[in-house]
């Protein structure tokens, strides 16, 4: 058990470091291939649609599959997507090679984390979810950093194939440590069909959705914000991507000592009560110290509140984990779509100042529907919903 979730671990890691990457390598990517920073923001946007639309669908249709085959293969795909995005001459060739790519992206993390909610026992399943998620923040703190590093010192390809060489790696960790014949029950059509009529359900997923549009609205284009706002230099955006990766980290290791005794529903309204604040302080940080001081808020909770959202869906509905767990990693990947489309359409018409505002609306959407949701998870709810921990596909 603890090796596998440690293998589980290292895939997210180096699936963060895929997704983050264009991100991270966006100011030599743009001037290497010669397009905009918000046709750059569209890359992004089109691998988020990518991983938004086929994380449910390829939930359905790997059902079936170990999921020590599944996972392994996943990391294989993404390591050899990587080398060939490595090797695209231009933005023709590269826009399809990652779409393709971070198909993997959308089968490993939920799979991953539906893996570990199955192999867990009901008193550590949030705890246990929560851990293989923190790939994502260490990701945060090591990944994103080196991969702005080397993307302004080495290039945006350099960065690509060191992700592909990281998949290989995990690819192997996950085939050695975790244990054949885990399959998970299929989910039939009355199932989905479950997950989709049940108000609760479908209120947490659009929790996500909207506080990954807001979160992603400004960080898609941090790497050119903090160059062209304030002149910072490589060394100083890989640090400030470093300080909100380690905040990150930080909020997560918290969030995995206190989910299962707090609630993952309360602590999911805090972060993202944290998220807006930062957002709303945004004016205030006129140098980058000042900026990083106004992103404390936000770095403590950014991912944190993604792994309390895996550990409240798992909680909700243990037997629907599977649909969940994909519909979740969905909202993620559709809300860094529409976050970057968003912001790239703010920074056009309006420029960098204006980005965080559309960012806190969306926040603020996240917010309420999170508290109307932890209220209707209450058993006296009209809905009849149970507490963390039981099932609200069951009918009351």
């Amino acid at each position: 058990m603890n090796a596998a979730r440690w293998a589980l671990l290292a895939g997210n890691f180096v699936i963060g470091c895929g997704v983050m990457v264009v991100g991270g390598t966006l100011n030599d990517l743009t001037r290497s291939l010669g397009i905009s920073v918000t046709q750059g923001g569209h890359l992004i946007a089109i691998a988020a649609v990518m991983m938004g639309v086929g994380a449910p669908l390829l939930a359905a249709a790997v059902a079936h599959i170990d999921r020590r085959k599944l996972l392994t293969w996943a990391m294989v795909w993404y390591a050899l997507g990587h080398a060939l995005c490595a090797l695209a001459p231009n933005y023709e060739w590269l826009w399809p090679v990652r779409a393709l790519t971070v198909l993997s992206a959308a089968v490993f993390t939920p799979q991953a984390a539906a893996t570990m909610g199955f192999m867990s026992t009901p008193a550590h399943r949030g705890r246990h979810i929560t851990f293989v998620f923190m790939g994502w923040s260490i990701a945060s703190v090591a990944g994103m950093p080196m991969a702005a590093w080397i993307g302004e010192r080495m290039g945006w390809r350099l960065a690509m194939m060191l992700v592909a060489v990281g998949g290989l790696f995990a690819a192997w960790m996950v085939h050695k440590s975790l244990p054949a014949g885990i399959r998970p029950p299929a989910l039939s059509m009355r199932a989905w069909r479950k997950v989709f009529r049940s108000p609760l359900l479908m209120a947490v997923v659009l929790v996500t959705a909207c506080q990954s549009a807001g979160q992603f609205t400004v960080l898609a284009y941090a790497a050119p914000l903090y160059k062209h706002e304030f002149g910072a230099s490589p060394e100083q955006i890989s640090l400030m991507f470093a300080w909100f990766g380690s905040l990150a980290l930080a909020g997560n290791l918290v969030l995995n000592r206190v989910v299962d005794s707090m609630g993952a529903a309360p602590a999911v309204t805090i972060t993202l009560s944290m998220m807006a604040l930062s957002l709303l302080a945004w004016p205030l940080g006129h140098t980058l110290p000042l900026l990083a001081l106004v992103l404390v808020p936000w770095a403590l909770s950014g991912f944190a509140s993604n792994s309390g959202q895996q550990a409240r869906l798992g909680g909700l509905s243990p037997r629907l984990a599977p649909a969940l767990m994909a519909l979740n990693t969905s909202a993620i990947y559709l809300g860094h779509a529409v976050g970057a489309s968003g912001g790239g359409w703010v920074l056009t018409h309006h420029g960098y100042g204006q980005l965080h505002w559309l960012g806190l609306a969306l926040m603020i959407v996240a917010w309420a529907l999170s508290w109307w949701a932890q209220k209707m998870a209450h058993p006296r709810s009209a809905f009849g919903a149970p507490p963390q921990g039981g099932d609200a596909s069951r009918p009351a």
